[in-house]
């Protein structure tokens, strides 16, 4: 096959500034080892001319770069046991103790690049898996010996501007230490390189940062050293200066590393001639995988790029090739004539950064393998990259995956027509574009991944889906709100990514039940509701991070119930916003309870103790006596709010006692022994029948003038008192005048227990009385007698400002002595 004339690569210059790229450094401290942000200490740029001491010694992260700081001391470094990232580069460092990192057990990333270290520093860190020493000023590479205790380390970069030679045994103290990436150089060429340097070591990545123009012999050794390492990935930066006149072919040990299956080119000038003999070697090999990143290509043959391959009895192992960043040197289109016998069996392809702006139809054409095209990054827009005269029915025969990202493209539903020309297209990357919602789209049922990230469409945008997509990422394009309408459409869900949106919660009722990934990262989510997951049920990857928590109950089940192995960014990126209180504080260390969130919990504990209480104290009120207690505070209480009622009813009334005793003669004792002496003691006068009744007069009209004459009748209740004829008398008549007069006339002594149930049916009045009033128990425990005592002197005092005594002399004396006696 061959592609010329109208299959040129249109290619449109563009300037660029060369740079050295990053030496494969990790530098993402967050994910490696840093568990809250709050033990980050960023001291960059704060002009510091010593290493700070006062830094917390539950510090994780230190970046103390961009500063004066030459010397590191052991008495200069503080404690730091958490430390896991060390960050000092572009200080002058030139010394750094030996004994220095014994302060810092847990460090796993150091980086002292960009500095000016005249050796490398001993390093003893048995954790330490990343070490940068890139651009320092040190004479060698030879590392010391107790770098032979590193045996955690995964990454090394060594690099110094001054060294141009490579020795024997400069690498041999981590020989039996198993890399995955190592970096060497710092762009200057490399004038010697002793063979078997590197293949003792163990590696899988190699990135070189050397110019090896002029010097291709060296760089003939170094890969047979590499074959011997079983080297999987390669990665050359700078190898060719502008000014390189290649004459030689460096890459023709290729063919010869049969472990080599990924080979980057980077940040250099190659040529048309060179191009030709390189992609040879390539095509002759091994590699899978192949990379030009930042490129500077000229044409320095007269008729282009002009390749014919045509080999004999050899399989093409190449899959994939990368053209990121290439730039054409001359102000005209470079032209690129190919031929094979064979077609090129190649799966992915990616064309970025180049300026395209018209898709290259008949090279692609050479391609009826190809899976996966990404054109992302160029100046492609809707007819650029569909032109009329392409057949893409024919260009694409098995494309799956089509990334068309930070190109021009405007119109959806003109895109989604075309894709149906594509038949086998499954994902569609559109992002970064200036895509709107026009009409509305068709989609092939083909289609089931769709990226619209990072264009303007708004909460509109899912009504122009394909219901049959899978996979639907739509972060940052100004969605404020998704419903289960939204989700409604896609009942194949699988993936969606909402982030850096404006989306102010997930409401409960959303139900996706394919669901597996979910971003919603990055948003105004304030909360995070445990009946909105349970609407995925296969959910297995939650990105939330990044949004304004309030951390209250409502979080309670997200700290306690969740399991965090789904949680892309937790713990770093959640933290609490409001209330103020809080702010800032990381998620993970806001401690809340069950009690203190759940109300049924709460009301179940306070239940529990009140109960627990309210037994407590009844038991000790009634091994106290609290009940009589009780009791006789509440007669006393009573008497009192009755005495202000009823003393206006009995202003004008007079009484000769303060009490008529009603009693049975066989409850005599108590009465005469201890009743009526104490009583009268204390200032009442009473109306006792054996003593006060008037000779001659029916006992009848001497119980109804008794009672009339008396402020109460005091009844002394027994079981010989219900037995007594005279005592039911005596109550009747008490208990008609207390309904006609005075209904707090009756006062009632219980000497001991009378079951109401039981008394007589003559004394159903009585009955009916000990259920509705309050009477008083005679107590056998002297204490409580006291109570007693008070209790009935305070309820026969009320009329003391009533009664009236026979003998007038008399009474006027007593009377003074009733009113300022105090019980």
């Amino acid at each position: 096959m061959s592609s010329q004339g109208s299959g040129v690569v249109l290619l449109v210059l563009s300037l660029l500034t060369p740079g050295c790229m990053a030496a494969g450094m990790d530098d993402n401290p967050f994910k490696n080892c840093v568990t809250s942000r709050r033990r980050v200490a960023d001291l960059t740029y704060k002009n510091l001319t010593s290493f700070p001491l006062l830094v917390p010694n539950t510090t994780e992260y230190l970046d103390i770069s961009y500063n004066s700081i030459q010397n590191i001391t052991t008495q200069a470094f503080p404690q730091l046991p958490l430390l896991c990232f060390l960050k000092a580069t572009h200080c002058g460092l030139t010394y750094i103790s030996p004994s220095l990192f014994q302060h810092t057990p847990a460090l796993q990333i150091l980086n002292i690049s960009f500095n000016e270290l005249q050796t490398i520093p001993d390093i003893s860190l048995p954790r330490l898996t990343i070490l940068d020493l890139s651009d320092n000023l040190y004479q060698g590479y030879k590392l010391p010996e107790c770098f032979q205790n590193l045996t955690n380390l995964q990454i090394l970069s060594l690099g110094s501007h001054v060294t141009q030679s490579v020795h024997l045994n400069d690498f041999k103290p981590i020989m039996n230490i198993s890399l995955r990436h190592l970096a060497l150089g710092a762009g200057e060429p490399w004038r010697v390189y002793q063979s078997g340097a590197l293949s003792m070591l163990s590696l899988q990545k190699l990135s070189l940062f050397v110019n090896f123009c002029g010097h291709f012999s060296e760089f003939h050794k170094l890969l047979v050293d590499l074959n011997v390492t079983r080297l999987s990935a390669l990665r050359v930066v700078t190898m060719f200066s502008d000014d390189c006149n290649v004459t030689d072919d460096p890459f023709q040990n290729l063919k010869a590393m049969p472990y080599l299956h990924n080979l980057t080119i980077e940040n250099t000038w190659i040529n048309s001639s060179f191009l030709m003999v390189f992609l040879k070697d390539m095509l002759l090999s091994t590699l899978q995988d192949f990379f030009f990143v930042n490129i500077t290509y000229a044409e320095d043959t007269p008729d282009g790029f002009q390749f014919h391959f045509h080999p004999v009895n050899h399989s093409i192992s190449l899959r994939a090739v990368t053209f990121d960043e290439v730039i054409h040197y001359q102000y005209r289109y470079p032209i690129f004539n190919m031929s094979f016998e064979d077609a090129l069996n190649l799966k992915y392809v990616k064309f970025s950064g180049s300026g395209m702006n018209i898709l290259p139809c008949k090279i692609l054409q050479t391609l009826p393998t190809l899976e996966t095209l990404d054109v992302s990054d160029n100046l492609l827009s809707d007819l650029g990259f569909w032109w009329p005269t392409c057949s893409y029915t024919s260009v694409f025969p098995r494309l799956k995956h089509l990334l068309m990202s930070k190109n021009r493209f405007t119109s959806l539903s003109f895109i989604s027509k075309k894709t149906y020309e594509i038949k086998h297209l499954e994902s569609l990357d559109l992002s970064f574009n200036s895509i709107y919602l026009d009409k509305r789209c068709t989609w092939p049922g083909h289609l089931i991944e769709l990226n619209l990230g990072n264009n303007n469409l708004g909460n509109s945008v899912f009504e122009y889906l394909s219901p049959n997509l899978e996979r639907i990422y739509l972060s940052k394009t100004g969605i404020t709100a998704i419903t289960q309408e939204n989700l409604s459409r896609f009942p194949k869900l699988t993936h969606l990514r909402l982030s850096s949106n404006s989306i102010q919660a997930l409401p409960e009722q959303l139900n996706a039940p394919n669901l597996i990934s979910l971003y919603v990262d990055q948003n105004a989510i304030t909360t995070l509701s445990q009946q909105v997951l349970e609407g995925f049920p296969k959910l297995q990857v939650l990105k939330a991070g990044n949004n304004p928590f309030i951390c209250s109950c409502d979080l309670h089940w997200f700290l306690t119930d969740l399991n965090k192995s789904c949680l892309l960014d937790w713990p770093l990126d959640y933290l609490c916003s409001n209330p103020v209180k809080f702010a800032g504080l990381p998620l993970f260390e806001y401690k809340t309870s069950v009690i203190a969130c759940e109300t049924w919990l709460q009301a179940t504990v306070a239940f529990s103790v009140l109960l627990l209480v309210a037994t407590t104290l009844g038991v000790l009120f009634y091994q106290l006596d609290g009940v009589w207690y009780t009791k006789m505070l509440w007669v006393w209480i009573r008497v009192k709010r009755r005495g202000k009622k009823h003393s206006r009813l009995l202003k004008n009334k007079s009484f000769s006692y303060h009490a008529f005793i009603s009693y049975s003669h066989q409850d005599a004792n108590f009465v005469s022994s201890q009743l009526v002496p104490t009583l009268e003691n204390a200032g009442v006068s009473l109306c006792v029948h054996e003593r006060d009744f008037v000779p001659g007069d029916w006992i009848i009209d001497n119980i109804i003038n008794c009672v009339e004459s008396s402020y109460k009748t005091l009844f002394v209740l027994s079981k010989h008192f219900v037995q007594s004829e005279w005592c039911n008398y005596e109550l009747f008549f008490a208990q008609h005048r207390a309904i006609n007069i005075q209904q707090d006339s009756l006062v009632f002594i219980l000497l001991e227990p009378i079951p109401t149930d039981c008394l007589p049916k003559k004394f159903l009045r009585l009955r009916s009385l000990l259920r509705q009033q309050t009477y008083l128990e005679w107590p056998k425990d002297e204490r409580k007698q006291q109570v007693f005592w008070a209790s009935l002197k305070s309820m026969l005092r009320m009329a003391d400002k009533s009664v009236v005594l026979r003998d007038v002399a008399t009474d006027l004396a007593d009377t003074a002595t009733l009113l300022n006696h105090q019980f």
